[in-house]
């Protein structure tokens, strides 16, 4: 089953601040049209986001899907296309078993840049990302993988 759901309120408190009218309003991510193929990520803060500069958007939402699955996030494509605003690693993959992490509950960060000569107003509520479920296999003679995640961002990647 795949769900959203909201950070716990001192995870919010951690990562966004002591903004209760704003934890108990925010939306989890929806879909605009009966077609779309990803959820609207939108920001919990609003920054002016000037030329060259990159920041990190809180969504204030985690997600939970089978193991053999992902959330996939790219940049809006009017964001990219228009004002040249990009996801600082291009694609972001999250795996699975990052929900519920030790580091940060599995807080759906997304970090932008702007590549455009203009600064560019994100406004609480802005659609800033969009991701989607993806399935994903693996090769049949794979050894038994034991490793679980302890952390958040790279933590699988530690030596």
């Amino acid at each position: 089953m795949r769900r959203f759901e909201k950070i716990s309120f001192k995870q919010f408190k951690k990562d966004i601040g002591d903004n209760k009218e704003l934890y108990e309003s925010y939306e989890l991510p929806k879909r605009k049209t009966k077609a779309s193929a990803c959820y609207d990520l939108c920001s919990l803060i609003e920054i002016n986001l000037k030329a060259g500069e990159s920041v990190i958007i809180p969504t204030g939402m985690k997600y939970f899907s089978p193991d053999d699955e992902m959330f996939m996030i790219v940049i809006r494509s009017s964001m990219g296309f228009k004002y040249n605003i990009r996801l600082v690693n291009q694609v972001g993959i999250i795996d699975s078993d990052y929900y519920n992490n030790e580091s940060n509950e599995g807080h759906v960060l997304v970090k932008l840049q702007n590549h455009g000569t203009d600064d560019y107003q994100i406004n609480i509520g802005d659609a800033v990302a969009q991701g989607a479920f993806v399935k994903f296999f693996t090769v049949d003679d794979e050894e038994e993988i034991t490793g679980e995640r302890k952390g958040g961002f790279g933590s699988t990647g530690k030596r």
